[in-house]
């Protein structure tokens, strides 16, 4: 019942898909085919016991797996949603990914060595890293306060654009008292005889 809603909520009635490919768990009952069927939306079912048929989503599921989530306590709902939020904006924006010749989805520029000194970024809580130039460093925190303008928080409740607000100022606060920055360090080996 709860996955033909999903469904439904998803793709509405009139951007249903023309196939569904899916496992055969039972959470997809006599309800959610029912849905299908009403969707105009075909099922077509993988092999029993045979991830590699839909290896999109098994993928992803297993990215998220084992570079974030295995690395976490989770304490709640909210709390995995808001783990989950961040890793999607690590993949979408960070995450180099070899099919695109590692750059990320959304993609970014290129940053060439002589650009300024480079800064450490955390992402996903800490669990994953982002570096940039002091250049490419200015740009993000633009876009971050971009991202503060009212007609962002408008779709947020007030209190999840206060909390959102509050966190801006902090990162705002740390960014000033940053750590000096990486810098790249050559060492010469000499040898003597």
């Amino acid at each position: 019942e709860w996955t033909a809603r999903q469904l439904l909520e998803a793709c509405g009635t009139d951007d249903a898909p023309r196939f569904l490919v899916r496992d055969r768990d039972a959470i997809y009952g006599e309800t959610f085919r029912r849905m299908a069927t009403a969707l105009e939306t075909q099922e077509v079912l993988t092999a029993p016991r045979s991830p590699w048929q839909n290896a999109n989503a098994e993928r992803v599921i297993g990215s998220i797996r084992r570079e974030c989530l295995n690395h976490m306590i989770v304490l709640g709902k909210r709390h995995l949603r808001r783990i989950l939020r961040s890793y999607m904006d690590y993949y979408n924006q960070t995450r180099t990914h070899l099919s695109l010749d590692k750059d990320a989805p959304e993609g970014r520029p290129v940053q060439p060595p002589n650009q300024g000194k480079v800064f450490q970024l955390k992402r996903v809580g800490g669990l994953h890293h982002e570096y940039v130039q002091s250049r490419f460093h200015q740009s993000f925190s633009a876009s971050i306060c971009l991202a503060m303008s009212s007609a962002s928080c408008t779709n947020w409740g007030s209190s999840s654009a206060m909390r959102f607000g509050k966190s801006i100022t902090a990162w705002r606060r740390a960014k000033t008292k940053m750590r000096s920055p990486i810098t790249s360090q050559t060492s010469t080996c000499s040898r003597t005889r």
